[in-house]
């Protein structure tokens, strides 16, 4: 099962999007508090669209919580990652694959990713910009797993009109 896990979320817009990604791909959302926004708010409601009621996640009092209760393999995101994100094999779908993501101010704490530093990457870019946008590089991310897990339990044919949609037009 794929995961996405944000650390300490700042931007509403951001985590509305990330939440309508992961209702795309039946991909888990963990939120790890403290939150800088209120789930409830109307950006949220807004990027997330009606998507939101069919999210599956769970808010975490802090990281300690979160590890506590989830076990499976991490990968981190980070600036200061050396690796390509697609260097890694997720395309075990009997494992839990959590990918981390921090919050966009500050990104991950290094005292978190240091025991993981095996696990690190970062989403290669030019020396222009330090980051991708948070919402942008979870999609980036989660649909590179699925691409290695051939898109498993996706559909391929577009569900609320004919497949022959265009030639029927």
């Amino acid at each position: 099962m794929l995961n996405v896990v944000l650390f300490e979320p700042e931007i509403p817009g951001n985590t509305g999007n990330i939440m309508r990604t992961c209702v795309a791909t039946g991909t888990k959302l963990h939120l790890i508090k403290p939150l800088g926004f209120s789930l409830d708010e109307k950006y949220i409601k807004r990027s997330g669209v009606n998507y939101i009621e069919h999210c599956d996640y769970t808010v975490y009092e802090n990281i300690e919580e979160f590890f506590s209760k989830n076990e499976g393999t991490y990968y981190f995101l980070t600036r200061y990652g050396h690796k390509p994100h697609t260097s890694f094999n997720y395309s075990n779908t009997n494992e839990n694959i959590y990918f981390f993501f921090g919050k966009e101010s500050t990104g991950i704490p290094p005292h978190i990713l240091k025991p993981y530093l095996e696990n690190c990457m970062r989403m290669p870019m030019t020396d222009k910009v330090r980051s991708l946008n948070l919402s942008n590089t979870v999609a980036i991310m989660i649909y590179e797993a699925l691409r290695q897990q051939n898109y498993l339990d996706l559909l391929f044919d577009e569900p609320h009109k004919s497949k022959n949609f265009i030639e029927e037009s």
